[in-house]
């Protein structure tokens, strides 16, 4: 127990990624530390992401294409990465007993594929370190005194403290808390903060035969936008279907140019079903199976010259060849109209979806006015400010929980 009137010596505001590492670090110094969350737990965002396997960092082993990841962000960065980096992160959680594995793009995860064991690292961590957590805590504002924060108020009383740590998130995944309360905070304290938008998010797509596709996931496509027939530019990566359109790795570090497009125009993209193969050789591919199958309909044999799993999906695009001819009676010009589709399914995209199924939004603090070294207030001398709440692009693939892991770090260890 304790004194309600008690100073602590800092007060952190937000129990996901961020404010764990903040408690776990400023804890471990010595410092006493109050926890407040505003859900019935901790880590509710932490434990969903990377659908529930936690894309915990990203091992890309060049710090300046690592940096370029976060745009307008970048300059600002290289300071708060020397000092609690990707290397870093992989110390601290695997000298805690939890390995970690490199994947595709550098992406790294736990070895236990479980997000919910990141979690427990980070529990355990404030646990042990006597950290106070207060639970189903609402904050309702702050009272400040000559360039310094008071105290905070909440749903369960006010609390002081000599230092502040702001780590509520931005505004994706509301279902999990993030409503977007700190950026109000910062702002009505005398912040510059940039409204947010769902940047990291799927993409919305009316065309059917998309949705019937729901669940099923290519590992290795291509996708190319264009903005009102003219090519605007390329991905390459891993696409889902969905019964609303488009997500997956590819999609969700598309989406931000995308948005940008569909403000101009009509947004048509085309996806390539197999980009390492020319057009020719799927041509000669086709000959092969049609002269293996001669006197099977072309339903019968189209599983064989698509990806697997899409074959009853797509087949409705080939409608211009009759799906019950025998393959040996498809013409030149109908195996040519064929290949080209094979590399270029096409695809209306219609707009991105919300802030509820956004991995990150954009949007936050200037971070010109926070001091990167620290991450403390330029405005405010005893706040500090962590994670989703700074002003950068963060793309999925491990970018935005490194800043998490960094950021809450740095305000633990300097508030």
């Amino acid at each position: 127990m304790y004194k309600q009137n008690k100073i602590w010596d800092v007060v952190i505001i937000g129990g996901g990624a961020s404010g764990m590492m903040a408690s776990s670090v400023a804890s471990s110094l010595g410092k006493s530390v109050l926890l407040l969350e505003k859900n019935k737990n901790l880590g509710e965002k932490l434990k969903i992401t990377g659908g529930g396997r936690c894309n915990i960092t990203n091992a890309e082993p060049d710090i300046h294409k690592f940096l370029e990841i976060y745009g307008k962000g970048k300059d600002f960065l290289y300071t708060p990465f020397s000092i609690f980096g990707v290397k870093d992160t992989f110390t601290y959680f695997e000298s805690r007993g939890l390995p970690l594995v490199i994947e595709a793009r550098y992406r790294v995860f736990p070895e236990s594929q479980k997000a919910l064991d990141v979690f427990n690292i980070l529990n355990k961590e404030i646990l042990d370190n006597k950290v106070f957590i207060k639970t189903n805590c609402r904050v309702l504002g702050f009272e400040k005194e000559k360039g310094e924060i008071k105290y905070v108020k909440t749903n369960q009383g006010d609390f002081y403290a000599k230092s502040f740590i702001l780590s509520t998130g931005g505004l994706s995944h509301p279902e999990t808390g993030s409503t977007g309360d700190g950026l109000v905070f910062l702002k009505n304290l005398g912040h510059k903060v940039t409204e947010p938008s769902p940047d990291v998010v799927p993409l919305a797509v009316p065309d059917s035969w998309v949705h019937s596709l729901a669940g099923v996931s290519l590992s290795f496509m291509k996708i190319t936008f264009y903005l009102d027939e003219k090519k605007q530019f390329s991905k390459t990566g891993k696409i889902l279907f969905t019964h609303f359109g488009l997500s997956g790795p590819l999609i969700l570090n598309s989406a931000k140019k995308v948005k940008e497009l569909l403000h101009s125009g009509e947004v048509k993209a085309f996806i390539d079903l197999y980009p390492d193969t020319d057009i020719k050789s799927i041509e000669m591919n086709l000959i092969k199976v049609f002269n293996n199958n001669k006197n099977k309909t072309f339903k019968n044999i189209f599983k064989e010259i698509v990806p697997d799993g899409i074959a009853k999906g797509i087949i409705e695009l080939f409608n211009f060849v009759d799906l019950n001819k025998k393959v040996h009676s498809i013409t030149k010009e109908e195996r040519k109209q064929i290949s080209k589709l094979i590399k270029g399914l096409p695809i209306y995209i219609s707009g991105t979806m919300g802030y509820d199924r956004a991995v990150v939004a954009d949007g936050g603090v200037d971070m010109k006015e926070i001091d990167m070294k620290t991450m403390r207030s330029k405005i405010i001398n005893n706040l500090y400010v962590t994670g989703d709440l700074l002003d950068m692009n963060r793309n999925s693939g491990g970018y935005s929980l490194q800043i998490c892991w960094t950021t809450g770090y740095i305000a633990g260890k300097f508030c």
